[in-house]
């Protein structure tokens, strides 16, 4: 892997996501009590022994570089030529924006260039899975290709929102349809063939299709929609099937780009055998771990059976204090406060959450620093939450955003 080089991209606006994107980009996004959403990514390069890594970004992008600055460089010696570098766009190009995945890697194709590697890997920074990109990076050496694409089978109706492929006996892509409106199942089945939107290029065919695609003006410069569809009949283009380096019975793969998808892929993990393994020493997963104390539960011991600090069924992070307080099925991020007699179910707390005495929260997701008074309820009456300007999803999650106020009266401040 020593000629291997990855790409992230990490600069796509999450609107989606909307307001947990509303100050920080889509793979900056808390997950799972202690990660954020692009840990993932980063870490299947690392366990992969990819030590060559770009990070493309452009949209609100502080809060991912402040993280990876934090709990990223010392994994890298920059003596034995391993890097990890974040690249804001550089417009050395032209001067606008990415204009698609394709248009994201050309207008950075110098400093891809000036490694010199023999294979890029490109990846999506906002996806959750495990995957060892090495044994990809082999399969695309074996089949002697110039382009191989991550496959996962998935619904007709999932496929929707997807790159379909069709593939010969021996997984030779023959046909491809970037988020058909009828897409076409694999031969027998009732699911089709399913692009991850991981790419294992070899380096000057990569570089090759980027320039010739980039004067093209009617392109709109991105892989799914106009690099893989142009090449599939001339060029050597494989699909590999995912290998889930979780090792269970079902493969797991999330694309977390709604507020709903994010909800429930965090609501996984507090299963009680979970199909993403958060704890598997064979496929560890990094990221930035700040000093904080152990999580602490008190007034267990008063007498007073309602006022019991507990956590069942939940993720509670280091740092936390459940003084008095009861959480069930949640996923509390660090240095969250759930005072006296107050209830938490089935929610993502973000780091730095108060809970007040007495209020309840019931499927919600609350961002960073806010405060939710004594008495109040949230995701109770969600007709009432949106009067006070909560985001509520279609599965009916309510969503607090970093630097909204909750006013014990439950009238939101202006």
């Amino acid at each position: 892997m020593k000629d291997t080089l990855a790409v992230v991209l990490a600069g796509g606006k999450g609107s989606r996501l909307e307001p947990l994107t509303r100050d920080r980009a889509k793979p900056a996004v808390p997950f799972g009590g202690g990660y954020r959403i692009v840990d993932f990514s980063l870490s299947n390069c690392l366990n992969s022994g990819i030590r060559k890594m770009l990070i493309l970004t452009q949209y609100k992008a502080m809060s991912l570089d402040r993280h990876i600055n934090l709990g990223w460089r010392n994994f890298f010696c920059n003596e034995l030529g391993e890097f990890l570098d974040v690249v804001p766009p550089q417009q050395r190009i032209d001067e606008h924006w990415y204009q698609g995945t394709a248009d994201a890697v050309y207008q950075n194709i110098y400093a891809l260039e000036k490694e010199r590697p023999q294979y890029v890997v490109i990846l999506a920074g906002d996806h959750i899975y495990k995957m060892d990109y090495e044994k990809m990076v082999a399969y695309h050496k074996q089949m002697n290709a110039d382009l191989t694409i991550g496959a996962l089978p998935v619904t007709v109706d999932e496929a929707k929102a997807f790159g379909v492929m069709q593939v010969d006996a021996s997984q030779r892509i023959v046909g491809f349809e970037e988020k058909p409106a009828d897409p076409q199942p694999i031969p027998g089945e009732d699911r089709c063939l399913a692009s991850m939107g991981i790419y294992v290029f070899t380096a000057r065919f990569l570089f090759e299709q980027l320039c010739r695609d980039a004067t093209l003006l009617g392109s709109s410069h991105d892989f799914g929609k106009d690099i893989i569809p142009s090449i599939i009949e001339d060029q050597r283009v494989y699909a590999f099937p995912f290998r889930d380096e979780n090792r269970k019975s079902i493969a797991y793969w999330r694309d977390v780009g709604t507020l709903d998808a994010y909800f429930e892929a965090n609501m996984d993990l507090i299963d009680i055998d979970p199909l993403l393994n958060l704890y598997d020493d064979a496929w560890p997963l990094r990221t930035h771990q700040p000093i904080l104390p152990p999580p602490k539960f008190v007034f267990g011991s008063r007498g007073d059976t309602e006022r019991r600090g507990m956590a069942l069924d939940s993720i509670v992070s280091p740092g936390c204090i459940i003084s008095g307080g009861r959480v069930e099925r949640s996923i509390l991020s660090s240095q969250v406060r759930v005072n006296s007699y107050a209830h938490v179910a089935d929610s993502i707390i973000f780091e730095g959450v108060n809970i007040g005495r007495h209020a309840k929260v019931r499927r919600a997701i609350i961002d960073k620093g806010v405060h939710i008074p004594e008495n109040v309820e949230i995701g109770y009456d969600l007709e009432a939450d949106q009067a006070r300007g909560f985001v509520v999803s279609p599965g009916g999650v309510v969503v607090i955003a970093k630097g909204d106020a909750v006013e014990q009266s439950q009238e939101r401040v202006a």
